[in-house]
C-alpha cells in the first residue's frame, strides 16, 4: 500500500473513518518524529504559532500528557482545560465551552469526553480541528494508532500478524480502534473475555471470539490486555476479581503456554494482579512503557498532519 496520499482530514474521530492509507500515512511521520524525543533537545519548530487546547472532561494521565508533551515537541503553545475548574461546572454545554475557547484563536481541540459522540458533535460546531482523545465506550484513536506503531516496530510487518485482545471488550473504546485499525491493515483479531464483556455482534468487525483464554494463546504473536472498566459498568458482570484473574489474567503459568517471541501490550492504567500478574507487566517482552513513548510520536504526528493539512511537506 502507497504511504504518500494527500491527508486532508480537519479532524481525527476515530479509525472507523480512516482508510488503511491515512492510518499508513500518520506511522510513517510519526516514525520519523521520534527521533525528536531522543534528541538531547527536544523540540522542533514545526507547530510555532499554532495553539493546541487539551479539552478534558474525564482523568488522563498518559493521553493529556502526551498529547502536551507532543505539542510542546512541535513548539506549540499549549492549554491544559481543567474541567473542574471551568464554567462547565455552572452548566455551561460543551459547544459552548468550545466556541468560547475557539473565539481565542485556539487551532486544534484536543477532546476527552464520557459521553460517546461528543467529539463527533464538537467537530461540527467549530472550524478548529478536533482529536478524539476518548469519548465512552465508542472509540480512542491516538491509542489505537499508537498500538499498530509499536506493533511494526517489532513485527515489521500488519498483514498476517495475530493479535488477541483479552478483557472488558464491551466497554472498551481502545479495543473498538485496534478493531479498526488493525482489521484494516491485515491483521487477524481474536477477542477473549467472559460473555458477560463480549459486545452480541462484534463478530461484523471481522475478529474472532472466543471465551477461552488459554485455548486462544497458542499461535497469538501479540496479547493486548484490557483493564476491567468499572466507571462504565453497572455492576453483575464477573462473581469476583478473584475470579476473573483466576480465568482471564495474564500470569507467569498461563504465558508459558504462548509462543516464545510473543509479545504483551496493555493500554493503560493497569490492575497489577487482576488483569497481569506485576512479573509478567515488568517481563522483556512486555512493550507497556514502549507504547507510551511511542504515544508522543504518534501525537505528534497527528498534530502536524492536521495543521499542515496534507501529507509530503518536511517533517521537521
Amino acid at each position: 500500500m502507497e504511504t504518500n496520499a494527500h491527508f486532508a482530514r480537519k479532524d481525527i474521530l476515530g479509525l472507523e473513518d480512516l482508510s488503511a492509507e491515512e492510518i499508513l500515512t500518520v506511522l510513517d511521520v510519526a516514525r520519523s518524529f521520534r527521533e525528536v524525543s531522543e534528541r538531547e533537545v527536544k523540540k522542533v519548530p514545526t507547530l510555532r504559532g499554532q495553539t493546541v487546547i487539551n479539552l478534558f472532561y474525564e482523568p488522563s494521565t498518559r493521553t493529556r500528557t502526551s498529547f502536551e508533551l507532543a505539542a510542546k515537541r512541535l513548539s506549540a503553545d499549549v492549554v491544559n482545560f481543567t474541567v473542574s475548574e471551568s464554567s462547565a461546572v455552572k452548566g455551561e454545554t460543551l459547544i459552548d465551552t468550545a466556541r468560547n475557547i475557539e473565539s481565542m484563536h485556539s487551532d486544534i481541540i484536543v477532546v476527552r469526553h464520557p459521553v460517546s459522540g461528543a467529539p463527533q458533535l464538537l467537530a461540527r460546531a467549530v472550524k478548529s480541528s478536533v482529536i478524539n482523545a476518548g469519548d465512552g465506550a465508542h472509540e480512542h484513536p491516538s491509542q489505537g494508532l499508537l498500538d499498530l506503531f509499536t506493533i511494526k516496530e517489532h513485527k515489521g510487518k500488519f498483514e498476517g500478524i495475530k493479535v488477541l485482545i483479552v478483557g472488558d471488550i464491551s466497554h472498551s473504546r481502545v479495543a473498538r480502534s485496534d478493531i479498526y485499525g488493525m482489521t484494516k491493515l491485515g491483521i487477524e483479531v481474536t477477542v477473549c473475555g467472559p460473555p458477560t464483556f463480549i459486545p452480541v455482534e462484534i463478530g461484523k468487525m471481522g475478529v474472532r471470539v472466543t471465551c477461552d483464554f488459554d485455548e486462544a494463546l497458542a499461535e497469538t504473536d501479540v496479547i493486548m490486555m484490557l483493564r476491567i472498566q468499572k466507571e462504565r459498568q453497572h455492576g453483575g458482570l464477573y462473581p469476583s476479581v478473584k475470579e476473573y484473574a483466576r480465568f482471564f489474567g495474564l500470569n507467569r503459568d498461563r504465558l508459558s503456554r504462548a509462543k516464545s517471541d510473543v509479545l504483551i501490550m496493555h493500554p493503560g492504567p493497569v490492575n497489577r494482579g487482576v488483569e497481569i500478574s506485576p512479573e509478567i507487566a515488568d517481563c522483556t517482552q512486555s512493550l507497556i512503557l514502549e507504547q507510551v513513548s511511542n504515544g508522543v510520536a504518534v501525537r505528534m504526528a497527528l498534530l502536524y498532519l492536521l495543521s499542515r493539512g496534507a501529507y509530503g511537506k518536511a517533517a521537521h
